[in-house]
């Protein structure tokens, strides 16, 4: 049996098309932001989509894959088998905390949080390293201000090994393994109103997708 382990670290894609026009364009925040690639502008829409409406977004993305468990096994449908470390019972408790969260302000895509996403990512294309530090030392904060003057708070979640938006959004909210659930409540900062995606290849993981957050950004 074919494994692969995704890694979440503190805390396919689709054209434009037809589908565009049954969005609802409040949640397709990222649609003309050219700068962003496919796959990162899915990602900004599954976010959304989440912040939207937790509850509805746990019940019909989430809570289906419980059936998919085998042990600790996620035989997640249409890709891989994933080894997670708690099991069904992450799930779990990922969708009963959903149910009760409410819904939070949209994101809207930054190009300054972008440049920041983007080199973290191309840093670890490179050493194939996992985290929040880059090869020179940086830190989230670092990135960030190479760009600009973030406003209320920062965060990063960075997820390896993903093949899908969804998939990359659902694992984040799941928090498999991470005992604060971190990347979860960044996803559910209301604080939080702008967003940089870099999604890109990584040498051990195939794929990884770094997500930075701030209140807002100001050009230097």
């Amino acid at each position: 049996m074919k494994m692969r382990i995704a890694l979440f670290l503190i805390a396919l894609s689709l054209s434009v098309s037809a589908e565009e026009t049954t969005r609802d364009r409040t949640l397709n925040t990222a649609v003309d932001a050219n700068y962003l690639t496919d796959l990162e502008k899915e990602v900004i829409y599954e976010i959304n989509l989440f912040r939207s409406n937790p509850s509805e977004y746990a019940e019909k993305h989430i809570a289906p894959l419980a059936k998919y468990y085998e042990r600790k096994v996620l035989h997640y449908p249409g890709d891989k088998s994933i080894m997670t470390q708690e099991g069904i019972s992450a799930l779990q408790e990922c969708v009963r905390v959903l149910k009760k969260a409410s819904p939070v302000p949209v994101l809207y895509p930054d190009k300054l949080l972008t440049k920041a996403a983007k080199d973290h990512q191309k840093d670890q294309s490179k050493t194939g390293k996992t985290g929040h530090t880059g090869r020179n030392r940086s830190n989230l904060k670092d990135r960030i201000e190479r760009y600009g003057k973030w406003q209320v708070r920062i965060a990063e979640n960075i997820a390896y090994g993903n093949t899908s938006a969804q998939q990359i959004v659902i694992f984040l909210l799941i928090d498999d393994g991470v005992k604060s659930r971190g990347h979860r409540a960044n996803l559910l900062q209301p604080d939080f109103k702008s967003i940089g995606v870099a999604c890109g290849s990584h040498p051990r993981y195939n794929t990884m997708c770094v997500m930075d957050f701030a209140g807002g950004m100001e050009s230097k």
